[in-house]
């Protein structure tokens, strides 16, 4: 009993770090966005889907509110977003985009993470020919009054590359260029956006054995764990195998 309730503890505080990490990474997007566009959401589009992302992160309204509040003071603290390439081990690509408030300081603990792990940190642009920008929204498909067809037709104004449909989710792509478009498309269509970002999308994966993958996901997991990057990127295939060794972690 007393390793079950240690299992199921640590468990949950995954879960509230994980929550906590999204929260703040969402945090520094407002931040960004108010600086960018000011702090009302009719008139600032980016803002306005950074506060629906939030939302279907389940974070509170007050918090969202209050992220606002300090993002428009004059003492906020001033972010910039920048990005880093660089291999892990095995050869796989990986893509690393931040935001911080202290370049240097970015740039030595993430080159750190790649030395510790057995991999190397790469100059800007070296990886940019292995992913493709694209910019990525979900919609809920139970929301849906047209069918999959009459949708596609309806999007491509919006720069609409393709979509993918699940049980749980429509993914809309278009182009990195064409996210606003795309978001404004979908607004005056009047359908609710559950989440939108901008995502690298490796044209090709790598496969290794899950023994290889070690490494590898200990560097990303390294990377994710740092308060200054928003989001990692790789080439690396995801096998069953692999799979099975992650949920064992």
């Amino acid at each position: 009993m007393g390793r079950a309730f240690e299992f199921r503890k640590a468990r949950k505080m995954k879960r509230w770090s994980a929550m906590s990490k999204a929260f703040s990474r969402i945090g520094k997007d407002i931040s960004i966005a108010v600086k960018e566009g000011g702090a009302d959401p009719e008139t600032n589009s980016r803002l306005r889907q950074i506060i629906q992302n939030a939302k279907s992160a389940n974070m509170p309204k007050d918090n969202i509110e209050r992220a606002i509040k300090k993002a428009s003071g004059a003492n906020a603290t001033s972010y910039t977003e920048m990005s880093l390439e660089g291999y892990a081990p095995h050869g796989i690509a990986v893509f690393v985009d931040c935001t911080t408030d202290n370049n240097n300081r970015t740039v030595a603990n993430v080159r750190s993470y790649f030395s510790k792990c057995e991999g190397n940190l790469g100059t800007n642009g070296s990886l940019e020919f292995i992913f493709d920008r694209k910019g990525v929204f979900t919609i809920d498909p139970t929301q849906q009054t047209m069918d999959l067809e009459e949708l596609e037709m309806e999007l491509i104004d919006g720069g609409l590359e393709y979509l993918e449909e699940d049980e749980e989710a429509i993914t809309v792509y278009c182009d990195f260029t064409e996210f606003s478009n795309m978001q404004k498309c979908l607004e005056s269509l009047k359908i609710e956006i559950q989440n939108s970002e901008l995502q690298r999308i490796p044209n090709n994966t790598k496969k290794i054995s899950a023994e290889q993958a070690v490494l590898v996901l200990k560097l990303l997991d390294k990377l994710e764990e740092d308060d200054d990057v928003q989001h990692v990127f790789h080439n690396m295939e995801l096998t069953e195998e692999i799979l099975k060794s992650m949920e064992e972690q």
